[in-house]
């Protein structure tokens, strides 16, 4: 089985979707020529042409109105935002329109589209570019919010979102782009949206994570187990829909929960998350849920950014103090 990048999947995705299905295309900023600032969409507009990879002006709230558009006439629109961070631009139509046409129009309009962005630390990007804001996005009943954490999961769930006929947030970590290398099989096949995944099997803690974080819990579970504490692992690959019970299971197996992400502690997902394992698990639990998390302050310039995204150092450290705690 080939080993590819997360961009190389990514990439080698769409072009297997747009040449099975002739709806599907792509628009945003430089997404044509160029190739995409990632280059992730290299290669598409030469191969399908100028009028299924178009590109777009810099203006967030066009593209995303010219997707939900094109999806209301019958397209499947893969709509890339450079940057999460610059989602602020586009979410009076995000919120507003997309997430919510099924509703006003009582069924009688969907939205086949997916809107690609890159978030989160580790690549020195200037102000706005890494920021982590999913939790808004997770806010906006009726549109569904994916974050893999591997090249596999991201052709899976790529895939899976293109067929849906709702919208799709799809988030992909910036960190994860080219260091990401895993396996990724040449047929076609979906990773269900809504479903979470254990990565690592432990008894004592779990730990639970999406996107870049869920590398960094590996990572972090690896050094404890020299410790002896045995770390378990939950990708959760899907916020919108949360699969509740995935995570309801994973937590009551070890009684000690961990929610890492790079998004600041107040009002991230990781409350979400806290506030569903409390209601779910509170007799199976021996400890509080504890939240890992960047600062509540403005993503950092970069040179400064290692003391505001969540090290494995402070992850092993912090998950260590939780094991203290008495049942």
């Amino acid at each position: 089985m080939p080993v590819k990048t997360m961009i190389e999947s990514i990439r080698e995705t769409l072009a297997d979707e747009m040449a099975r299905d002739e709806r599907v295309m792509v628009i945003g900023e430089d997404v044509g020529q160029l190739g995409g600032v990632f280059r992730a969409t290299e290669g598409l507009q030469t191969k399908f042409g100028a009028d299924r990879v178009v590109d777009m002006p810099l203006a967030e709230g066009v593209i995303v109105g010219a997707g939900l558009g094109l999806a209301m006439s019958g397209m499947r629109p893969v709509v890339e935002i450079q940057f999460l961070g610059f989602g602020h631009q586009a979410f009076h139509q995000i919120g507003q329109q997309v997430a919510r046409l099924r509703y006003r129009s009582a069924g009688r309009h969907s939205v086949p589209m997916v809107i690609r962005a890159p978030f989160g630390g580790g690549v020195r990007t200037p102000e706005l570019h890494s920021d982590a804001f999913e939790a808004f996005y997770a806010h906006c009943p009726g549109l569904k919010v994916v974050a893999p954490a591997t090249a596999h999961d991201a052709k899976g769930l790529l895939t899976a979102a293109l067929e849906t006929d709702d919208p799709v947030l799809f988030l992909e970590p910036l960190k994860g782009y080219r260091l990401q290398r895993d396996e990724v099989p040449e047929e076609r096949y979906t990773v269900p949206i809504g479903k979470a995944q254990i990565v690592r099997e432990g008894a004592d803690v779990t730990v639970i994570a999406w996107s870049a974080a869920t590398q960094l819990a590996l990572a972090a579970a690896e050094e404890l187990a020299a410790s002896g504490v045995d770390v378990q692992v939950l990708d959760l690959r899907s916020l919108v829909p949360l699969d509740v019970e995935g995570v309801a299971a994973a937590v009551s197996t070890t009684g000690r929960a961990v929610v890492l992400h790079e998004a600041p502690l107040t009002g991230g997902f990781g409350a979400e998350l806290a506030a569903t394992i409390q209601q779910t698990c509170f007799y199976d639990l021996i400890a509080p849920v504890h939240r890992i998390t960047a600062p509540d302050t403005p993503y950092p310039l970069a040179g400064v950014e290692d003391a505001y995204v969540p090290s494995q150092s402070r992850v092993v450290r912090e998950i260590k103090a939780l094991m203290e705690v008495a049942p």
